[in-house]
């Protein structure tokens, strides 16, 4: 008998019996970590070849990895499925239990709470100040000048949420703390999904040292910022704001909520605003830079539709139709979230699989949104495949950004009104070209960014 009927055999009665197939390069004791340790977006690729619906051993752990993009809607919108896994086990220590980490009655009621913030309504309000703090960044460069897009991005996207959604006035001296404290942490947490061994991040080690600080000051940061709040209501300020709600959110007995949900709920907020949006931008910028001729037809139809005013304003937004299909398309080929995970909360089957209770589900966005057979040409940066007319090139399964069903981000809009008014006021100012230290090598973490985020600025 050949080893290749052998694989044929045991694949067989693995999904007679409902047990999906082991996915090829475990190793003793690590399994498939050191693969994802090494090499994470290439294996996660190569994941589809061995089916729909993989096996993984992550260390001590056993995880099922979803290829196939219908099935991951599937697993999306089914309450068989909660939010946990590795990758939210390990969040949980910067996310704690607000509302991107929370499940069943809890997370309803903290999504509700945060919901009116995120009204059509309220975004036009907001816009302003994505508008100011926008011009703010394009008005600190100079010609010639090369920066360094990740970091200024991040600051930028910091200071907007917290000056629109929290009302945060004093965010100046906090911003690149934040995003110090921010980037530190995310290295950390990475680590810590991927080879979950406890007692190996107890350890007195400089890069244990390093998280723990980081992390400590996020979360004091945090803090400073609920006390303020609450000092400037003592003393009879009253900001109609989604902090000001937070404060005043009631549990299901009617009971304020307690400090730490509050101080939860705001870190959630700060991180998914802040390095969500920073991470795209990033890659926008980045792909920008290495075609020139799709950053070219992006200021003609700035200008176009602005006649030349500057900054680019909210009401333009609808009119700037390629801007839409660029960032889109740019979401699809260099995603800032790159791998997600779902538990099963209750004995189910997925793809004809059994899923007991408590295994833990991983999939991956970006391995979805490169797949030649969701995506034709599906390593080349397109943003006419989102034409109306090419709609039925794409698999729309195979690209959610925001998510779907009851875990749908609240913050889409507002996070599509902000990258756009970033990048609109950008290319009206300036071109960004590749320089000595660029490199658009993917940078592993928790969120993707390039490895050398380094670009010239050259006025236009």
């Amino acid at each position: 008998m050949t080893v290749d009927s052998t694989l044929r055999d045991r694949t067989a009665g693995e999904a007679e019996s409902g047990v999906p197939p082991l996915a090829p390069g475990a190793v003793p004791v690590l399994g498939h970590a050191g693969s994802l340790l090494r090499d994470p977006l290439g294996f996660l690729t190569g994941l589809r070849e061995g089916g729909d619906v993989v096996r993984l051993r992550l260390g001590p752990r056993t995880a099922y990895a979803v290829c196939d993009p219908e099935l991951v809607a599937t697993l999306l919108k089914s309450p068989d499925f909660a939010v946990g896994g590795p990758l939210w086990d390990t969040m949980g220590v910067l996310l704690g239990k607000g509302v991107a980490t929370s499940n069943g009655a809890l997370h309803r009621r903290q999504r509700r709470a945060i919901q009116p913030a995120f009204r059509m309504d309220k975004i036009h309000e907001y816009a302003a100040v994505m508008e100011d703090e926008a011009r703010r960044m394009a008005d600190r460069w100079s010609d010639g000048q090369t920066v360094d897009i990740a970091a200024e991005v991040f600051r930028t996207a910091t200071r907007i949420v917290a000056r629109s959604v929290l009302q945060v006035d004093s965010i100046d001296e906090r911003a690149d703390r934040l995003s110090t404290a921010l980037h530190t942490v995310f290295e950390g947490l990475y680590r810590r999904m991927i080879l979950s061994f406890g007692p190996l991040y107890r350890l007195p080690l400089p890069a244990n040292r390093r998280f723990e600080n980081a992390l400590a000051d996020l979360h004091r940061m945090v803090d400073e910022i609920i006390a303020e709040r609450r000092a400037e209501a003592a003393s009879g300020g009253n900001p109609d704001d989604l902090l000001a709600a937070l404060l005043d959110d009631r549990d299901e007995n009617g009971e304020a909520v307690n400090e730490q949900e509050v101080h939860d709920q705001v870190v959630s907020l700060v991180v998914a605003g802040a390095e969500n949006v920073a991470k795209t931008l990033t890659w926008v910028f980045q792909l920008l830079a290495e075609h020139p001729e799709h950053e070219n037809r992006l200021s003609q139809e700035v200008e176009s539709v602005t006649g030349g005013r500057r900054p680019v304003a909210f009401g333009d937004l609808g009119e700037l139709a390629y801007m839409r299909n660029l960032i889109t398309e740019s979401m699809r080929i260099r995603p800032a979230v790159w791998i997600l995970t779902r538990l099963a909360s209750v004995d189910t089957t997925l793809g004809g699989y059994r899923i007991p209770a408590g295994t833990d589900i991983l999939y991956s966005p970006l391995a979805m949104q490169r797949d030649p057979r969701a995506f034709r040409d599906a390593l080349a940066f397109d943003p006419d495949r989102w034409l109306p007319e090419r709609a039925a090139d794409v698999t729309p399964a195979a690209h959610a950004p925001f998510s779907v069903g009851n875990r749908k981000c609240p913050g889409d809009h507002f996070s599509m009104a902000e990258l756009s008014l970033i990048l609109g006021t950008v290319v009206q100012k300036w071109r960004l070209v590749p320089t000595e230290g660029t490199d658009s090598t993917a940078r592993i973490g928790i969120t993707l960014q390039p490895k050398g985020a380094l670009l010239e600025v050259r006025a236009r």
